[in-house]
C-alpha cells in the first residue's frame, strides 16, 4: 500500500512539474491564429495587426492562417481539435455565437469548446446604400422599401450583419431581399458597383468610398455613434429603436488550455492594444481596441448567446 501510494505521489508530482514547464517554457516555437474568414476583410485586419504585435511581446512569430468555409464552420472546427497548448488560437467575431442558431449541427460547442482569452476590437454595422438609390435617410430609406414590397435588396458579409437587416425590416415593418456573401469584401465591390442595392455591412471596408461619394451610410446599428462616422446617426436615432448589434471581434484558445498561457496572452494582448501605433492602425482600418479580461468575454460571450437564443427564432430564421 505503501509503494502505490508514493508511486501515486511521484507520478502526481511529476504532472505538476510538467504542466509547470510547460507553462515556464511557452512559447518555444511560432503561433497560429486562426482566422475562419477570408483574408482581406476586416477581422482579417484585426488580426494581422494584433498578430504582428503580439509576436514581439511573445518573442516568437504569430502566423495568421485564413481557413473560411462552411460559412466559418470549419475554420472554427480546427481550432477546437487542436492540441490545448497555446499554439493554436482562433480570432472571430461575434457570428460565432450566431452559429448555434442558423447551423442544423455543429462540430463544437461555442461555450465548452473553448477558452475566452480576450476582447480585441469593435465597430458598428452600418446601413449602406448605393448613391443611385433615392433615399438619403433611413426614414426614407424605409418609405421606398414599402411603396416597392420585395424589389429592394440587400447584401451581408455574414451572420451578424443578416441578422441586423432582418430586425430592421421586422422593426420597420418592410420587405427587402437578403443576397448573402462570404464576406464583406465582395458586397462592398458589388455595393459600389451598383449590383447591390443596399447592405448591412461594417464600416471598416465602405469607409474610404464614404468618403469619395461612392457609398451612403444611412445609419450606424450600433447604441452610440461611430468614431468613424460622427455625423451619422443611430438606428435609434433615424426612428428604428432597439437594435443594438455591432461586430465584435476576439480571441479564444481550446479548451483545457493552461490557465498561465491564458493568463500570458491576455496581459500581452492589453499591451498590444494599449499602444498608440496598434491603437492608430485598428482606427485607420475602421475599429477602436477594445482589451478585456476573460471573465469579461466570457460574459459577453454567454449574453450575446441568452440574446439570440430569443431574437433568432421570432425571426423566423431557419438552421440550415
Amino acid at each position: 500500500m505503501m509503494h502505490v501510494r508514493t508511486t501515486t505521489l511521484l507520478f502526481l508530482s511529476a504532472v505538476t512539474c510538467a504542466t509547470g514547464w510547460a507553462a515556464d517554457s511557452w512559447p518555444s516555437r511560432p503561433i497560429r491564429i486562426v482566422l475562419p474568414f477570408v483574408a482581406g476583410g476586416g477581422v482579417d485586419s484585426v488580426a494581422r495587426i494584433t498578430a504582428t504585435r503580439l509576436g514581439g511581446e511573445l518573442g516568437q512569430q504569430v502566423i495568421v492562417d485564413n481557413r473560411p468555409g462552411a460559412r466559418g464552420v470549419i475554420g472554427v472546427e480546427t481550432v477546437s481539435k487542436a492540441a490545448p497548448d497555446g499554439y493554436t488560437l482562433l480570432v472571430v467575431s461575434e457570428s460565432l455565437t450566431v452559429m448555434p442558431f442558423v447551423e442544423r449541427s455543429l462540430p463544437f460547442d461555442v461555450r465548452r469548446s473553448f477558452v475566452p482569452v480576450s476582447l480585441l476590437a469593435t465597430q458598428p454595422h452600418v446601413l449602406a446604400v448605393h448613391p443611385s438609390l433615392p433615399a438619403n435617410t433611413l426614414k426614407e430609406f424605409i418609405a421606398l422599401a414599402k411603396a416597392r414590397p420585395g424589389a429592394l435588396s440587400y447584401g451581408s458579409g455574414g451572420f451578424g450583419q443578416n441578422l441586423v437587416g432582418e430586425l430592421l425590416k421586422k422593426s420597420a415593418g418592410f420587405d427587402m431581399t437578403h443576397i448573402p456573401y462570404k464576406g464583406g469584401a465582395q458586397a462592398t465591390i458589388d455595393l459600389i458597383g451598383g449590383q447591390l442595392q443596399a447592405a448591412v455591412l461594417g464600416q471598416s471596408p465602405l469607409l474610404p468610398f464614404v468618403r469619395s461619394g461612392k457609398v451612403r451610410i444611412l445609419a450606424v446599428t450600433s447604441k452610440s455613434r461611430s468614431t468613424q462616422l460622427p455625423n451619422v446617426p443611430t438606428l435609434a436615432e433615424a426612428g428604428v429603436a432597439g437594435i443594438d448589434l455591432f461586430q465584435w471581434v476576439y480571441v479564444l484558445a481550446p479548451v483545457k488550455t493552461q490557465k498561465e498561457i491564458v493568463l500570458r496572452l491576455n496581459a500581452d494582448l492589453a499591451k498590444v492594444l494599449a499602444a498608440p501605433e496598434a491603437r492608430d492602425r485598428l482606427q485607420l482600418a475602421g475599429y477602436d481596441a477594445a482589451p478585456s479580461t476573460p471573465q469579461q468575454l466570457d460574459a459577453m460571450i454567454r449574453d450575446a448567446l441568452e440574446r439570440l437564443g430569443k431574437i433568432i427564432p421570432e425571426l423566423n430564421i431557419k438552421p440550415e
